[in-house]
């Protein structure tokens, strides 16, 4: 494809983008980010990737992206915000963390950049892709950083000057060339450090990596054993998620709601009560929840959870 037509599709792809109600977009040259080798293998060599064993598998596919799309040119990289003020209406309730208040994110962000791979081949018909939302071994934060959208904080989730950080990332490998967008240039956390300072179970490491066997995140989500007594003090009555270190961070002071309805909250569950949650029964479960990423933790995993978010409050 000449230059010029790179261009015109490129910039017909980023309006696509928009159109969809995404709020960011780049486009990355395809390249195995080999640099994020070693701070990767080390981490997993520390543990810290706590039982998550499938990241220290196979590192260098996790580098390079020509192992999911043999062929790939191009990354285009999405960032879509869900940010909203807390919605959970009742006092003294289990907290959900906000990308878990609507339709789960892997659907909504898959559907849409569906439409936009059937818009690309409907110009270039030999175009291939593959779409990955947390769906592949693709280091997505730092693909988001090389098409542009910004830096990764030290809280290690990756920052927008535009939104914040409280957006989900998507991305579409494809085998054409495109136009590219150049990395994000530096970093604008400077000398604040109120993510770390804020960080419930002091999770958070000085090199912008995340300590996951003390993450309340990962401990209610990705963790199928019982939460460690000495986090459950610590809990906050969390029981899916956690967005301290977020909530804390300046660049969100101005965030704006997004304009997704799909990532509203669930009018029932904005609506539940301290014991509705306590007594919250398998059928309930799957109603309330069978749409939304809450879901994947299953029904006894979170009702451990909800056990131990009370707890903390004793």
């Amino acid at each position: 494809m000449v230059e010029s037509g790179k261009k015109s599709l490129s910039v017909l792809i980023k309006n696509k983008a928009f159109e969809s109600g995404f709020d960011l977009c780049g486009i990355a040259k395809a390249r195995s980010l080999d640099e994020y080798g070693p701070v990767l293998r080390s981490w997993c060599e520390a543990g810290m990737n706590d039982n998550m064993n499938y990241l220290g598998r196979n590192i260098e596919k996790r580098l390079n992206p020509e192992y999911l799309l043999p062929g790939v040119k191009s990354l285009i990289v999405t960032g879509i915000s869900y940010f909203s003020e807390i919605k959970q209406r009742m006092s003294g309730v289990p907290i959900l963390s906000r990308y878990a208040y609507g339709i789960n994110y892997h659907d909504v962000i898959t559907s849409k950049l569906a439409d936009l791979i059937d818009l690309i081949k409907t110009i270039d018909p030999k175009a291939e892709g593959r779409i990955v939302v947390d769906s592949a071994p693709l280091l997505e934060k730092e693909w988001a950083h090389e098409a542009g959208l910004g830096w990764q904080g030290k809280h290690s989730v990756l920052i927008s000057r535009k939104i914040g950080s409280f957006f989900f990332i998507g991305t579409l490998l494809l085998n054409i060339e495109l136009d590219y967008d150049l990395p994000f240039k530096g970093e604008h956390c400077g000398e604040c450090t109120l993510c770390i300072e804020s960080c419930p179970t002091g999770a958070i490491n000085d090199n912008r990596t995340i300590d996951a066997r003390k993450c309340i995140a990962n401990l209610t989500i990705e963790n199928r054993g019982p939460i460690p007594d000495e986090i459950i003090p610590r809990l906050g009555r969390r029981v899916y998620g956690c967005d301290r270190c977020q909530e804390v961070c300046p660049w969100n002071y101005r965030a704006k709601p997004h304009q997704n309805q799909e990532f509203n909250i669930n009018e029932e569950v904005a609506a539940l009560r301290p014991e509705d949650w306590q007594s919250l029964t398998r059928e309930q479960f799957t109603r309330l929840f069978q749409r939304s990423a809450v879901e994947r933790v299953k029904y006894e995993h979170f009702i451990s959870n909800i056990k131990a978010a009370f707890k903390s409050e004793v």
